[in-house]
């Protein structure tokens, strides 16, 4: 199958997943530390798929890289926190913050600009190798989930009925589609969206999802934090021994 046609594929499945995860919140009652778990999972191993894969074959293709994956960090920390001060990662519950109807506008802008990029690292990874782009995907399918009820969580929490916050879920997919289509179309852009998107994903897992995890005290989340770094290397073990 042509590099853009599977990565076309494989961004249908994470645009679903975006869907998934607000049908979470508006169809089902669910328990808060299994999030937890699942953030703390997903941070280890966006990490080690970030640093052991994304910028090493970032710089094999454009040794300016990491000027661009700063430029990646720097874009996303801009729309998610610059834009959205209230945000975080999880179900919202701080509804006297969120009366404002900017908040969850400038909420699902700030997570749009990332999952653009979700979709932008998909279709790098498998222009550039099948199994780079097979890793790189599953980086983002276990942060699409959480993308997902925290956007329809906080759209619920400002006063939206569960049609229009379920609808903001569908619009993170379309803009994982879009970052996808992008790559398709302009496939010479990849040398520049690999390392980009690899800045994205060391912010998503730094500075959105390990903050939540180290809110928990103990030792169970650091763990998890550690069996997603260990996820990675079997998962890349696998992926080398096909």
């Amino acid at each position: 199958m042509h590099p853009y046609s599977t990565s076309l594929l494989f961004g249908i499945v994470a645009a679903l997943a975006n869907i998934f995860g607000g049908l979470i919140i508006i169809k089902t009652h669910w328990r808060r530390e299994y999030l937890k778990y699942f953030l703390a999972l997903g941070s280890g191993f966006m990490l080690a798929v970030a640093f052991l894969e994304m910028i090493p074959t970032s710089y094999s293709v454009l040794h300016a890289s990491p000027v661009f994956i700063l430029a990646g960090y720097l874009i996303v920390h801009l729309f998610e926190h610059g834009l959205a001060p209230y945000f975080h990662f999880g179900e919202e519950v701080h509804t006297e913050e969120m009366l404002d109807p900017r908040v969850g506008l400038s909420a699902l802008i700030g997570l749009t600009s990332h999952t653009f990029f979700d979709g932008v690292a998909i279709a790098s990874g498998f222009i550039l190798s099948y199994k780079l782009g097979i890793i790189v995907f599953m980086a983002v399918i276990l942060h699409k989930l959480p993308e997902g009820f925290t956007i329809t969580s906080i759209m619920m929490a400002s006063g939206k009925g569960k049609t229009f916050s379920l609808m903001a879920a569908v619009g993170l997919g379309v803009a994982t589609l879009a970052g996808v289509l992008t790559m398709g179309l302009v496939g010479g852009l990849v040398n520049y969206g690999l390392p980009l998107s690899a800045g994205v994903t060391i912010y998503v897992a730094a500075s959105d999802l390990m903050p939540e995890v180290n809110e928990e005290p103990g030792v169970k989340l650091s763990l998890c934090v550690f069996a997603g770094v260990l996820m990675f290397f079997v998962a890349r073990e696998v992926l080398h021994a096909m």
